[in-house]
């Protein structure tokens, strides 16, 4: 797909200072629309995104300790 090897040429091409604003963003759209949800939605949408937290940096941490013993 063209936007995934847009998106890897992007990673390539950039520094971990890059990356570090990219991921700085990312968190901070996340706060601006968790602080914007209705009290109705706060539960859900905590729960939902904490199993995708979990899920996604288990394996990113389990990387890095692997790079790290090298």
């Amino acid at each position: 797909m063209k936007l995934f090897d847009l998106a890897n040429q992007y990673c390539r091409e950039s520094t971990w200072q890059t990356l570090a604003a990219l991921k700085f963003c990312l968190f901070s759209i996340g706060i601006i629309v968790g602080v914007l949800l209705p009290d109705t939605c706060k539960l859900p949408v905590l729960v939902i995104f904490g199993v995708v937290l979990v899920v996604t940096y288990i394996p990113l941490m389990a990387k890095f300790i692997k790079l790290c013993r090298r």
